[in-house]
């Protein structure tokens, strides 16, 4: 019983990782196949469009999750942008569609997060308990990004904001459901997992030279452990997103129920 649902489990988190799996072949592929009239990067963007309509098209996506993956985008975009420019890490090859030495391709990386997140969600039927108010998630979300901005030039307060976070989902779990049974697990654990295994993507998407830290230029070295850190926290606020989202979402369908059955009483009364 227990290897089939762990099978079972292996097999929805390899559905889940649908988008982020097509990018990483994209980056190897890409790396062997020389366009004389397409730049690599200009290339890895029209093969991640061409995956995102896929991903909707064949009903991977529904259109609330590709509006959730738009939004992350849009997030890491702007991270990219300052990050490339005060030297954090950059892009070396050379493309059409860059906006201030930062490839448009970039986002998708965010955005194949969010897409795991997402499908995630829905095929385990996830479910949180104890989930703090919005004040206090939307208010930690915010300071971690502003942080991401702000700690090349005053105090990093990473290990604090940590410490909040911990402190914050303490009494969080998520739930989720395999062929019928129930299981939990802390949720600032999931947050360390997640990010855990983003930083190995990392260090695969940039031996395939997705982008380039400036201890990578002259060769590919390991990125350093340090950055598990960063992608912990930027799971963190991926994760507050999505499930703010989703809370928002089933309170409007819970309302739109009411004014249903509302409705259908006023109508019985009339009869």
């Amino acid at each position: 019983m227990y290897l089939r649902q762990l099978l079972y489990f292996g097999y929805q988190q390899a559905m889940s990782c649908i988008f982020p799996v097509a990018i990483f072949l994209t980056l190897a592929l890409s790396k062997l196949i020389t366009l004389p009239i397409l730049h690599r990067y200009d290339l890895i963007l029209l093969i991640c469009l061409f995956i995102q309509y896929l991903m909707y098209r064949s009903g991977l996506e529904t259109k609330d999750e590709l509006k959730v993956i738009a939004v992350f985008h849009l997030i890491g975009l702007g991270l990219e942008i300052y990050k490339v420019n005060i030297g954090s890490w950059s892009y070396p090859e050379q493309a059409w569609t860059k906006i201030f030495g930062v490839p448009l391709y970039s986002g998708f990386m965010y955005a194949s997060v969010a897409s795991y997140m997402c499908q995630a969600w829905r095929r385990l039927h996830l479910q949180l308990h104890g989930w703090p108010a919005a004040m206090w998630t939307v208010s930690l979300s915010a300071l971690i990004y502003l942080n991401f901005f702000t700690n090349h030039y005053i105090y990093d307060m990473r290990w604090i904001l940590m410490a909040l976070l911990v402190v914050l989902f303490f009494r969080t779990y998520v739930h989720y459901s395999l062929e019928g049974s129930t299981y939990k697990m802390p949720l600032v654990l999931s947050f360390v997992l997640i990010g855990f295994f983003i930083w190995i993507a990392e260090n695969i998407a940039t031996f395939f030279g997705a982008w380039q830290y400036p201890n990578q230029r002259e060769a590919w070295t390991v990125v350093h452990v340090s950055k598990i850190s960063s992608w912990f926290l930027l799971v963190v606020i991926s994760f507050i997103i999505v499930a703010q989202l989703k809370h928002v979402k089933n309170g409007l369908n819970r309302a739109k129920e009411r004014d249903i059955l509302s409705v259908q009483e006023s109508k019985e009364e009339e009869m």
